[in-house]
This record gives C-alpha cells, sequence and structure tokens, in this order.
C-alpha cells in the first residue's frame, strides 16, 4: 500500500502498514471485541483498495480512516464502493454518526465523499502528517466530512443564546438545511 500512497507510511494511516495492528485493534470473527474494520478489494489475485474504519460504541460513531486505491484502479470508482461499506456497517451497527478526513492536497477523498453524500462540516489546519518529497513530512490541512445517520427527530439542535456570535454564524452556513 505504501508504494501506491506514500502518505500512509506516515501519520495516522501508517499503523494499516504494521501487522501488530491488525492482531491488536482489528475486527475478525473470532475477535468481536476489536474497534477496527478493515476491508480489502482485489482484482483477480492482486490487492486494488483498502478501506477501514474505527468503531465508537460508547458515542455510536464511525471514523471513517483509511481510502486508499492503487494507481491502476484509480477512477474506477472504487472509493465509493468503501464509502458505501462505511454507510452499510453504520447502519447494520445502529450507529447514528459517521465522519472523515480527506487530504486537500489532491481532490479523489473529497469527491468521494461528496458523491456519497456526506457532507463538508469544516476544515482542520495540521490535523494528520503527510509525505511531501524524499525526507519531507509536513501537516496537512484537511476537510471534515460526515453523514449523520440518525433521524431528525434524534438530533437535539443547539439553543442560540448558547452559542457565540461566531458559532452561530459557522452553524447557519453549515447547517442551513436543518434550522
Amino acid at each position: 500500500m505504501s508504494t501506491w500512497h506514500r502518505d500512509i507510511s506516515v501519520g495516522g494511516a501508517s499503523c494499516y502498514l504494521q501487522e501488530q495492528y491488525y492482531w491488536s485493534k482489528v475486527f475478525f470473527t473470532d475477535a468481536q471485541e476489536q474497534e477496527s474494520v478493515v476491508l480489502t478489494l482485489k482484482h483477480g489475485a492482486e490487492l486494488a483498495g483498502v478501506f477501514s474504519c474505527k468503531l465508537d460504541f460508547a458515542t455510536e460513531s464511525i471514523y471513517a480512516g483509511l481510502s486508499v486505491v492503487a494507481p491502476e484502479h484509480r477512477g474506477s470508482n472504487l472509493a465509493h464502493a468503501g464509502m458505501t461499506f462505511v454507510d452499510a456497517i453504520g447502519r447494520h451497527l445502529g450507529m447514528g454518526f459517521i465522519f472523515g478526513m480527506a487530504t486537500l492536497k489532491h481532490p479523489y477523498v473529497q469527491r468521494a465523499c461528496e458523491r456519497a453524500g456526506w457532507q463538508l462540516i469544516g476544515i482542520t489546519p495540521g490535523y494528520d502528517r503527510e509525505w511531501v518529497a524524499p525526507g519531507v513530512v509536513k501537516r496537512m490541512y484537511e476537510a471534515v466530512y460526515a453523514k449523520v445517520l440518525e433521524t431528525d427527530d434524534g438530533l437535539l439542535p443547539p439553543q442560540p443564546h448558547n452559542l457565540t456570535p461566531r458559532t452561530q454564524a459557522l452553524f447557519d452556513s453549515i447547517f442551513r438545511f436543518r434550522n
């Protein structure tokens, strides 16, 4: 995977390159208490893509943490399969919220999130680190996308008196359709 997308060799996604991560954190049928689910997509015998999510049962939410596709399969809509996978897991497990980050270094994951109906809810400056050039790793700006699986009547809207003017303005610009 690191030859497909060097960015995953550093930062948050680097755990997917370590065998111990799978044994200690990834859900298998005989280890149901684990927090991560990994989907591998194959084309014949070759690995074509990997998608992963972390389950948080306390908050009934899912963090979609990894989406990587082999170069020869980019543009084949495999990212959509990963997004559909995370959505299906969330619905099956009764989760109310899914979120993930998309680097602003390139548009691929941003497009996948938007095609899957996820909403852009913000931008993080420096959340994670990515490989930029040989020997150069920098913190990146990332778009934060989310999808609410909970029904509208299951969401408690914030009371205006509890929001600062800046928070109210941001809330109004992002959640215009929910007011």
